[in-house]
């Protein structure tokens, strides 16, 4: 069996991430909602710690940060009106850093993230944030198709484990390895934490 190769490296696409400076960092969903309940997704304190230090060396660096909430309307699990789908403290966004308020797991449907990116001509994207199988997932897509550079914080990210066929479970670990293996392959650069991306 020959040995396996991604389709980034097939393609010629870069497998090594850009540099910090010259991206723009999107924090997706990092809301109150998962982190307990029945929402709550495992090692997400991890990679909140993760996702916190990353947006400090953003802020250090002075790049473009953008915020991504999830709103699924008033007494919800997102209710961004509440508790419950705030973003969390120590990741919340400071004076000047938009939030962008998305309906759908991509969050470049139905909002004006695109065309901020593109009044910044912005090109490379650090993704941070939750679910990995879900709106990172569908965000790092969505940006590939429209012609950006994603790369994706693995340490950065978490997920939940999710009901699989005949009944059986599919554990969180086998959903976050095989979410960004699947983004890896052609969609992504995917880094195993913050270390990875060089200033």
């Amino acid at each position: 069996m020959a040995e396996s190769s991604t389709l980034r490296a097939l393609a010629g696409l870069p497998v090594a991430p850009p540099s910090l400076a010259g991206s723009t960092l999107i924090m997706i969903d990092c809301q109150n909602t998962y982190t307990r309940g029945v929402m709550e997704l495992e090692g997400v304190q991890a990679a909140l710690d993760e996702a916190a230090a990353l947006l400090d060396r953003a802020r250090s660096a002075g790049i473009p940060i953008i915020h991504i909430q999830h709103s699924d309307g008033p007494g919800s699990l997102y209710d961004i009106d509440g508790e419950s789908g705030a973003i969390v403290a120590r990741v919340a966004p400071r004076d000047g850093e938009p939030v962008v308020v998305k309906s759908y797991p991509n969050s470049f449907v139905g909002t004006d993230l695109d065309e901020r990116l593109q009044a910044s001509k912005a090109s490379n994207l650090v993704i941070a944030g939750f679910m990995t199988h879900m709106c990172v997932n569908s965000t790092a897509r969505g940006a590939f198709n429209l012609g950006y550079a994603p790369t994706v914080v693995a340490a950065a990210t978490a997920t939940r484990a999710l009901p699989g066929s005949g009944g059986t479970t599919v554990s969180a670990a086998a959903m976050q390895a095989a979410s960004l293996a699947a983004l890896a392959d052609l969609f992504a650069v995917v880094v195993p934490g913050t270390a990875a991306i060089p200033d």
